[in-house]
């Protein structure tokens, strides 16, 4: 039995040296409702390419993790009802199982690492929540970023999470946060936060020669590159702030815990926002997309050298 498949277009990729950007596919399955998630994500594949890369999506489909997906099962997977949500500690389980999952940020680098892919474009990371001290919920891309040398390109962690905190586990992982050309930490729909980030880098050719100087260094882990999304559709965190309180107050309410939480408060806060979060969110996706390639691109000419 093979680990992965490759699809034709990625495996092709691969032989030529072509640049690769990875790509989760919770985002289709728990992060928006159906036709929008698929509308999206054939949006970011098409956006990846236009950029000059090639897109991987990646998920486990009866029990095979597949990186690289067509366009049948992408559609399959943004139709499918109970998809089970992929991390670190049920990737293997899922496979052997024989089920259908989608990976989150940390199962997608697993993913990528396996396939030989160095970038990988997502929405936001998961980090530490809101009432850890007390629940201890810290998600498992914090810890995938210190292990596994993939470079990550999001809008910076989710706003519902604990973000100085989420900063800090970082830092103590010994996890590169990257912000792209400003100095503030990206607030995932908000362009801006009140935090400092630890790193900034103004083009994805310094990025690039960051990751390669890690790997030549010996040091274990990726790099998080905190991409801002761009300024004409964010929502100022003054304005969404509230809405993520009430969205948690609601959580609260209801019971929502564990892995549940964060599709819940997501769809809470696109009900709140009549949408908008969505227009965000997808305008953030395709933001990270544009500049992952650009980075796998940059890696791919040094390595091709």
């Amino acid at each position: 039995m093979t680990l992965f498949t490759l699809s034709p277009e990625v495996a092709q990729a691969r032989r030529d040296g072509a640049p690769i950007v990875a790509l989760e596919s919770t985002i289709i399955t728990h992060g928006m409702p159906y036709p929008d998630n698929l509308e999206t994500a054939w949006k970011v594949e098409e956006t990846v390419r236009d950029a000059g890369a090639i897109p991987a999506t990646t998920a486990v489909l009866n029990g095979q993790l597949h990186v690289g997906l067509s366009e049948g099962e992408l559609e399959a997977l943004a139709r499918a009802k109970d998809v089970a949500k992929l991390s670190r500690a049920d990737l293997a389980a899922c496979m052997a199982e024989g089920r259908t999952g989608a990976t989150t940020v940390a199962a997608t680098m697993i993913a990528a690492r396996l396939a030989g892919i160095s970038v990988f474009a997502t929405g936001g990371i998961g980090g530490v929540h809101q009432g850890a001290s007390d629940s201890f919920d810290i998600s498992a891309d914090l810890h995938e970023l210190a292990q596994t040398p993939v470079t990550v390109v999001c809008a910076g962690a989710k706003a519902i999470l604990d973000l100085p905190k989420t900063l800090e586990v970082l830092e103590t992982l010994g996890v590169p946060v990257i912000a792209y050309g400003q100095d503030r930490f990206p607030a995932f729909w908000s362009a801006t936060s009140s935090l400092n980030a630890p790193l900034r880098m103004e083009t994805p050719s310094q990025i690039a020669k960051a990751h390669k100087m890690r790997a030549e260094l010996g040091l274990p882990g990726g790099q998080l590159v905190a991409n801002p999304i761009p300024s004409k559709a964010e929502i100022p965190l003054d304005q969404i702030t509230p809405v993520i309180v009430q969205a948690q107050a609601d959580a609260v309410a209801q019971g929502v815990t564990g892995k549940d939480v964060t599709p819940f408060l997501l769809g809470r806060i696109h009900e709140l926002t009549e949408g908008r979060s969505l227009t965000a969110n997808i305008a953030l996706v395709l933001n990270n997309a544009r500049l992952a390639a650009a980075i796998a691109a940059q890696l791919a000419q040094n390595d091709n050298c």
